[in-house]
């Protein structure tokens, strides 16, 4: 690959995440928000290292005498593609002669979020882990590696009632190990991951959203809550041979039409959750 593939910057760190290799642990905690890196971060038992560029902020430190990493990704799954594939290439790609290395190191990627529900049951507060997801932006179809044969994906896109959006649609799915370090969680869900927060979401302000009923009628084909990331980071797990898994805190029960009385507190309670569960298995850190 030429140098305009693989961009780095003048002290050689990688052009987006501004990050060396050696810099991330295999274990990397993603969050959407920047204001997240350090809520997360204060539960490490040291930190050391931290850098910034744009909205991407990484936090590196120790865990249980093991490093671990947290890292914003912003909003949307095209600052996942950022982020995955210079997280990859840290690991996975010599700098020095543009190619790939011939020994891969396996990633675990562990999204901490927020999410609205799109399901009754799942009530605003409570937490949801992603067991898998449809990407509603088409983003997938660019890579031509992605192929997915899945029984359930068939019945959803053949049942799924919008002929414009359809050929967008692509299914990925969690590491069910990972999955199972989360288990107890109330809901273990299938989540949409859209382009955007507004009518993709079927949210009206000064424009139309495609269908009024929209929400119900993907509620009723599986998905149970959504996002804006999910999709992205299970389908590059996936093709680059890594791990992944999404828990969410419900913040919006669309069908309710309810939000969470303590956002914040709920966003805290869900970081010590996960990171409890994170300490708790020796192969994540």
């Amino acid at each position: 690959m030429n140098v305009s593939e693989l961009i780095l910057n003048e002290n050689g760190s990688i052009y987006h995440l501004n990050l060396l290799p050696g810099d991330l642990a295999k274990t990397i905690i993603l969050v959407g928000d920047p204001d997240r890196v350090p809520k997360v971060s204060t539960h490490f038992d040291e930190i050391i290292l931290k850098k910034q560029k744009r909205e991407f902020i990484t936090h590196t430190g120790m865990l249980n005498e093991k490093k671990i990493s947290v890292i914003s990704t912003g909003i949307g799954v095209g600052n996942i593609d950022i982020v995955m594939n210079e997280a990859d290439a840290l690991f996975n790609l010599d700098f020095e002669t543009n190619s790939p290395k011939k020994d891969k190191t396996q990633l675990n990627f562990i999204r901490i979020g927020t999410s609205g529900s799109l399901d009754e049951s799942i009530l605003a507060d409570e937490f949801v882990v992603s067991k898998s997801a449809v990407g509603f932006d088409g983003l997938m179809h660019f890579y031509p590696e992605y192929k997915i044969e899945n029984k359930w994906f068939d019945d959803f896109k053949h049942n799924f009632p919008y002929d414009i959006i359809r050929p967008f649609l692509y299914y990925s799915e969690a590491d069910e190990k990972l999955v199972s370090y989360f288990s107890d969680a109330k809901h273990i869900k299938i989540t949409g991951t859209l382009l955007g927060f507004y009518a993709p979401q079927g949210r009206k302000l000064r424009l139309s959203t495609i269908d009024e009923n929209m929400l119900e009628k993907l509620n009723q084909l599986g998905i149970s809550n959504f996002e804006m990331e999910t999709s992205m980071i299970y389908a590059f797990s996936s093709l680059l041979g890594h791990k992944a898994v999404t828990v969410n805190a419900i913040l919006a029960n669309r069908k309710l039409e309810s939000f969470s009385s303590n956002p914040k507190e709920t966003e805290k309670k869900l970081i010590a959750w996960c990171i409890e569960r994170i300490k708790n298995n020796v192969d994540l850190v």
